[in-house]
């Protein structure tokens, strides 16, 4: 049986809590976690510089994905994968709803030593309604799959514990531990969250609250465990 360690985590533009950008922090939080896969939000590279992922990529030594929601002129924002799993297919799922910020999801799937995963990332909207309905997009991809080894991770921003998105996930899923990721300092809210089918693979699921990822971001990662 292989064990596969998984992360999710909104690095707010590798902008600290001490109000200080430093991409070689948020690398050196990426090493502490050493995960297999690693969905990132708010990841802003700019054009015509060395690319920030591509720099925590080579940093840690793994693969990347992107997956900007927002392109500009001078940058692209958004999105993005780390793994040290080979990458077999990438999808890139808009979730954008008229009149507010694109948002989206990385659908990739992966051989984790030689295990098939599916990994949906994604970092949703900011109102309960837009929240629904990409939810809704995202649970009509899982519908027509096969059910095999599948992770949905990601910064839900979902503040409402009795809303209907968790309540679907809940249903499909089943229920996962949530501990709470933000704010990073002195966490009280589960905005981070990861959910497995079959949830009987899921071995434990915990917060990487060391005192560099209290300072790295506004959230603390998200780390689980799974077995193969």
């Amino acid at each position: 049986m292989t064990r596969i360690r998984l992360a999710t985590y909104n690095i707010h533009r590798a902008i600290g809590t001490d109000g200080r950008f430093d991409a070689e922090r948020i690398a050196r939080v990426l090493k502490e976690i050493d995960a297999d896969v690693m969905a990132l939000q708010e990841v802003e590279s700019r054009h015509g510089s060395p690319g920030f992922l591509d720099m925590l990529a080579s940093t840690i030594g793994q693969r990347a994905v992107a997956g900007p929601t927002l392109q500009k002129p001078d940058s692209a924002y958004g999105n993005a994968l780390l793994t040290r799993c080979s990458i077999i297919d990438v999808q890139r799922v808009d979730l954008s709803v008229p009149a507010r910020e694109a948002r989206g999801a990385l659908d990739v799937r992966l051989d984790c030593r030689g295990v098939a995963l599916r990994v949906l990332a994604t970092h949703l909207g900011l109102r309960p309604a837009e929240r629904r309905q990409q939810i809704r997009t995202l649970l009509a991809r899982l519908e027509t799959d096969d059910r095999a080894l599948t992770v949905l991770m990601g910064d839900l921003n979902e503040w409402f514990l009795w809303g209907r998105p968790l309540r679907w996930l809940h249903r499909f899923f089943k229920r996962t531990p949530a501990p709470a990721t933000f704010p990073s300092g002195f966490p009280l809210f589960a905005l981070d969250r990861l959910w497995v089918e079959p949830r009987d693979r899921l071995r434990r699921v915990y917060a990487h609250a060391s005192p560099l990822a209290r300072r790295a971001s506004d959230h603390l990662p998200l780390v689980a465990e799974i077995d193969t």
